[in-house]
């Protein structure tokens, strides 16, 4: 039966910050395993002891044993024998193990490092290089559990980390959803012209938003916005910019007015940027600002009149294929006290059609070092110049998959295009 000595300690050595605990003592000599219990005992270890492999194995199974004295020449299961037993356990710790040996060739020692031995002591042991190479263990052992600590902590924080993430994702995943209702048609027919929509984050959520809205029955407007950054707080900005931008709330939308007939007409786009540039700076608590196009349409006359504010050109395409950059740059909402803009005015013919956009288009990148730029940008255009609606669309996005090389759009990507087609007189 195993022996547990309980013996008073005449001299401690272990203090309560000590990882070693309880030492097993492996011997077939009765006399040895005393002596080097008693050793143990007097330095303030808890020692059991077992007689022989088999039975120092069944120890291991049921005591949490720290650290192993353990003889290389025994009956039936050797040292070694048990020493490869014991790394196949399964612990929770490391356990330190000593063999003591008679043995001094090389090849010996180092077959026995091989088989998971961590130190040797020669016999007959010396209490104090007994000591010495105990408290070397322990050395290790205390680096060992500060490890695993560290990895639990590690763990426990990862997890702590993945289930945050799952329940922000989810979020995120509803937020998508409701930014995505924004744009709720992607196709509008106003008769005269037709307008469509592309909203496409690069992420879970973004910070560009585009739209039209009927103002009158000759009159509609168009807007495209992308605020400075990608992630909750764009999103949550373009959702405040949509109230003030409404379609389906005409007496809430800053871009329309109504006269004293009762008459529905569209303010000067330039002063609609002014007014949301105030709103920006005295009532929005924020660092965000944004770039913009705003623009109203005449459905008859095909006169655009748009403000520019640090958004990128828009393209003009003619009946005839021929292509044109127009606007004068201007400056973005939210960041300049008392900006002022400007109105563009410009003319479409029947067969014409424009497309704004934002910078993720342009400034899309080619896989190295450069981006679409401009005369990338005409190129598509004139490419797909017999693409209508969302099938130019859903080609423009196929074109900067390629543009990319198939990486992922580092940048939101957004864009209107209004189309004014030739339309057939009958008579």
């Amino acid at each position: 039966m195993p022996v547990i000595l309980n013996t008073k300690p005449r001299e401690v050595v272990t203090t309560e910050f000590s990882v070693v605990k309880s030492v097993l003592v492996v011997d077939d000599s009765r006399a040895q395993r005393r002596i080097l219990s008693s050793y143990l005992s007097r330095w303030g270890y808890s020692v059991v002891e077992a007689g022989s492999g088999v039975e120092a194995l069944e120890l291991c199974r049921t005591h949490e044993i720290d650290l192993v004295v353990s003889d290389w020449m025994m009956p039936g299961m050797d040292g070694l024998e048990f020493c490869q037993e014991f790394r196949d356990l399964d612990r929770e710790n490391y356990g330190y193990f000593i063999l003591l040996t008679s043995k001094n060739e090389k090849g010996e020692v180092a077959h026995g490092l091989d088989i998971g031995a961590d130190d040797f002591l020669t016999k007959p042991v010396a209490g104090d290089e007994l000591l010495a190479r105990i408290r070397a263990g322990e050395r290790i052992l205390r680096m060992e559990r500060e490890l695993t600590e560290k990895n639990r902590l590690v763990t426990s924080t990862l997890q702590e980390i993945s289930t945050l993430y799952e329940s922000l994702d989810r979020d995120l995943v509803e937020a998508r959803k409701l930014q995505q209702s924004l744009v709720r048609e992607r196709f509008h027919d106003f008769g005269a012209a037709t307008v469509s929509l592309l909203l496409r984050p690069c992420g879970h959520v973004g910070g560009d938003l585009v739209g039209t809205f009927p103002i009158n029955e000759d009159q509609i407007g168009v807007f495209s916005i992308d605020v400075s950054g990608h992630g909750i707080a764009s999103a949550l900005m373009t959702a405040r910019l949509a109230a003030y931008l409404s379609g389906t709330a005409p007496e809430q939308n800053l871009a329309v007015t109504a006269t004293a007939d009762g008459q529905v007409v569209p303010k000067s786009p330039s002063d609609v940027a002014a007014q949301l540039n105030r709103l920006m700076l005295d009532e929005m608590e924020t660092d965000l600002y944004f770039t913009m196009l705003l623009a109203h349409f005449n459905l008859k006359t095909g006169e655009m009149v748009m403000t520019q504010c640090g958004h990128p050109h828009p393209v003009c395409q003619r009946a005839s294929g021929d292509i044109e950059f127009f606007g004068d740059g201007g400056l973005p909402v939210g960041l300049i006290p008392n900006a002022t803009y400007e109105d563009v005015h410009f003319q479409l013919s029947a067969g014409d059609r424009v497309f704004l956009l934002s910078d993720g288009v342009t400034e899309c990148p080619d896989g190295d070092d450069g981006m679409l730029g401009d005369e990338g940008l005409r190129a598509i255009i004139s490419k797909n110049r017999h693409q209508r609606g969302e099938a130019f669309f859903e080609t423009l996005i196929w074109d900067l998959n390629a543009f990319t090389q198939d990486q992922d759009f580092p940048d939101d990507i957004s864009a209107i295009l209004l189309e004014y087609p030739r339309r057939l007189t009958l008579i």
